[in-house]
């Protein structure tokens, strides 16, 4: 497993869906992963430190885990499957290990929460992920069009689609 961090949080100009932008750690491999934007506005308001004075629901997660003797150790973005993405919550309990399955989106808003560590596989950064020009380490977020992932296609048509993909052609996710 690749440990990743929450690079950026982008939004498709062609599609107006939210991305979010994983790179590797000490690499220029990113993955962008497409989210909705409850989970966008969940991840951008932790990135930004915004807290409420209420928990909102990707706050309760880490109060329950805790609550009931757990501690969310790691998220693992585990495969892709038909453009959807799976992710795993690892969770430990003394001496047990529970996963529990999990979309990304809500599983990086977790581990945001917790500075729980995110990992993905060596196959989706080869086979899934765009690599970072070198010597960038943030991509400009600049008005641009993007043909967007479409819906029902094969693994080779998506990692060529995130081949020709340019960080540029993301625009700022605002919440």
């Amino acid at each position: 497993m690749i440990k990743v961090r929450v690079q950026s949080l982008g939004l498709d100009q062609n599609t107006k869906s939210p991305v979010v932008i994983l790179q590797e750690d000490g690499g220029e491999r990113v993955l962008p992963i497409w989210i909705g934007p409850a989970e966008a506005s969940a991840i951008a308001m932790e990135l930004a430190g915004m807290k409420f004075p209420r928990p909102l629901t990707h706050d309760l997660f880490p109060l329950l885990i805790r609550g009931l003797g757990g501690t969310l150790t790691r998220v693992l973005i585990t495969r892709v499957h038909d453009n959807t993405y799976f992710a795993e919550l690892v969770i430990t309990r003394g001496d047990e290990l529970f996963t529990v399955d999990a979309r990304p989106s809500d599983s990086i808003a977790i581990a945001l929460r917790t500075r729980a560590d995110l990992f993905t596989t060596e196959d989706l950064l080869t086979n899934a992920a765009i690599e970072m020009p070198s010597g960038e380490d943030t991509p400009d977020f600049s008005e641009g069009e993007s043909a967007g992932p479409q819906p029902g296609l094969n693994p080779e048509q998506l990692k060529e689609y995130l081949r020709k993909m340019d960080p540029e052609d993301l625009g700022r996710f605002n919440p």
